[in-house]
């Protein structure tokens, strides 16, 4: 049984990350979304909430469960889960660089967890949660780039 998992921030989720995890799940018999609990940069929304916003995002995927994870390195939570692969979407050439040099190095520290590379739908290949975050704290409207439930929670951050 192939199992992978899809590490990020997902802050929020948005229907990029979305599209790459529903691809995803068709590829492996099982696909864990690993929420970043303390990433390197400013968070707009708690783990718990990161947390809850991707598991509704995502609950009709039966083959998706998503968890919480802490510092260390991703590859060592990718054999905690037994996957054999880890799953990364990219957007574009900006993304390639990045994520080509990390699965450079998780190669490095485990021959046997492969890096696969989703390239998003075209529609979303400009969509990112900081742009997001941006998009409505201006008054825009991303009712097409993100799930209801997310739209709601930005608004509802936005407006606190």
């Amino acid at each position: 049984m192939a199992k992978a998992i899809y590490p990020g921030s997902f802050d929020p989720i948005t229907n990029g990350h979305i599209d790459v995890a529903v691809r995803a799940a068709a590829v492996f018999d099982e696909l864990v979304v690993c929420v970043y609990d303390t990433p390197s940069k400013n968070l707009m929304f708690s783990t718990e909430e990161r947390l809850e916003l991707a598991k509704l995002s995502l609950a009709n995927i039966a083959n998706i469960s998503v968890e919480t994870y802490q510092r260390g390195l991703t590859i060592e939570l990718a054999k905690h889960h037994g996957a054999t692969a880890m799953v990364r979407g990219l957007r574009n050439e900006r993304d390639f660089g990045s994520e080509f040099e990390l699965a450079l190095m998780n190669r490095n520290l485990d021959e046997t967890i492969e890096s696969v590379f989703i390239m998003t739908s075209p529609k979303y290949g400009f969509v990112s949660s900081t742009l997001m975050k941006e998009a409505v704290s201006l008054g825009g409207d991303i009712s097409d780039l993100v799930s209801p439930i997310v739209l709601k929670a930005l608004q509802e951050k936005n407006n606190s």
